[in-house]
Protein backbone atom coordinates (compact mmCIF):
# COMPACT_ATOMS: atom_id res chain seq x y z
CA UNK A 1 0.00 0.00 0.00
CA UNK A 2 1.29 3.30 -0.97
CA UNK A 3 2.08 6.27 1.41
CA UNK A 4 1.77 8.87 -0.70
CA UNK A 5 -0.71 12.13 -0.92
CA UNK A 6 -3.72 11.07 -3.90
CA UNK A 7 -3.49 13.72 -7.19
CA UNK A 8 -6.92 15.25 -7.00
CA UNK A 9 -8.91 14.68 -10.02
CA UNK A 10 -11.94 17.75 -10.59
CA UNK A 11 -14.30 16.70 -13.03
CA UNK A 12 -15.55 19.23 -15.39
CA UNK A 13 -17.35 17.32 -18.27
CA UNK A 14 -18.96 14.49 -18.51
CA UNK A 15 -21.47 13.77 -21.29
CA UNK A 16 -21.90 10.89 -24.28
CA UNK A 17 -19.00 11.29 -26.33
CA UNK A 18 -16.27 13.19 -23.68
CA UNK A 19 -14.78 13.21 -19.99
CA UNK A 20 -12.87 16.15 -18.97
CA UNK A 21 -10.97 15.81 -16.20
CA UNK A 22 -8.46 18.29 -14.25
CA UNK A 23 -5.47 16.49 -12.57
CA UNK A 24 -3.62 18.37 -9.33
CA UNK A 25 -0.88 17.21 -8.10
CA UNK A 26 1.13 17.82 -4.98
CA UNK A 27 5.15 17.20 -5.40
CA UNK A 28 4.88 13.35 -4.40
CA UNK A 29 1.08 12.64 -4.97
CA UNK A 30 -0.08 10.11 -7.10
CA UNK A 31 -2.99 8.94 -9.53
CA UNK A 32 -2.66 5.21 -8.24
CA UNK A 33 -2.81 1.68 -10.57
CA UNK A 34 -5.61 2.40 -13.20
CA UNK A 35 -6.31 0.95 -16.62
CA UNK A 36 -7.83 3.55 -19.16
CA UNK A 37 -10.99 2.70 -20.84
CA UNK A 38 -10.69 5.14 -23.40
CA UNK A 39 -8.31 6.88 -25.74
CA UNK A 40 -7.28 10.41 -24.30
CA UNK A 41 -5.24 13.40 -24.56
CA UNK A 42 -3.58 14.92 -21.88
CA UNK A 43 -3.18 18.83 -21.63
CA UNK A 44 -0.01 20.13 -19.44
CA UNK A 45 -1.02 23.46 -17.75
CA UNK A 46 2.41 23.18 -15.60
CA UNK A 47 5.26 21.83 -17.14
CA UNK A 48 7.10 19.34 -14.28
CA UNK A 49 8.31 15.92 -14.14
CA UNK A 50 6.53 12.47 -13.64
CA UNK A 51 7.18 8.98 -12.59
CA UNK A 52 4.99 6.72 -14.36
CA UNK A 53 5.15 3.40 -12.61
CA UNK A 54 4.02 0.23 -15.37
CA UNK A 55 4.24 -2.91 -15.61
CA UNK A 56 7.52 -2.41 -18.12
CA UNK A 57 9.15 -1.15 -15.21
CA UNK A 58 9.16 2.45 -13.88
CA UNK A 59 9.62 5.53 -16.68
CA UNK A 60 10.55 9.41 -16.42
CA UNK A 61 8.51 11.77 -18.46
CA UNK A 62 8.85 15.71 -18.92
CA UNK A 63 5.36 17.47 -19.05
CA UNK A 64 5.44 20.86 -21.03
CA UNK A 65 3.11 23.54 -20.44
CA UNK A 66 0.60 23.79 -23.26
CA UNK A 67 2.43 20.66 -25.25
CA UNK A 68 -0.45 17.88 -25.24
CA UNK A 69 -0.02 14.43 -26.25
CA UNK A 70 -2.29 11.13 -26.62
CA UNK A 71 -2.46 7.85 -25.84
CA UNK A 72 -4.59 4.75 -27.11
CA UNK A 73 -7.16 3.19 -24.97
CA UNK A 74 -5.79 0.37 -22.41
CA UNK A 75 -2.70 1.98 -21.20
CA UNK A 76 -2.19 1.06 -17.24
CA UNK A 77 -0.17 2.50 -15.16
CA UNK A 78 0.43 4.88 -11.88
CA UNK A 79 1.67 8.32 -12.32
CA UNK A 80 3.54 10.12 -9.55
CA UNK A 81 4.70 13.69 -9.75
CA UNK A 82 8.34 13.31 -9.27
CA UNK A 83 9.15 16.88 -8.93
CA UNK A 84 9.18 19.86 -5.99
CA UNK A 85 5.84 21.93 -7.48
CA UNK A 86 2.06 20.92 -8.25
CA UNK A 87 1.61 19.65 -10.90
CA UNK A 88 -1.51 20.56 -13.04
CA UNK A 89 -3.08 18.45 -15.81
CA UNK A 90 -6.71 18.41 -17.77
CA UNK A 91 -7.28 14.79 -18.96
CA UNK A 92 -9.65 14.38 -22.22
CA UNK A 93 -11.25 10.87 -22.22
CA UNK A 94 -12.98 10.63 -26.05
CA UNK A 95 -15.27 7.91 -25.73
CA UNK A 96 -16.92 5.78 -28.75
Amino acid sequence: MSTRAAAIPTLQLDNERVRVTEWRFAPGAETGWHRHAYDYVVVPITSGSLLLETNAGNVHAELCAGRSYSRSVGVEHNVINAGELELVFVEIELKP
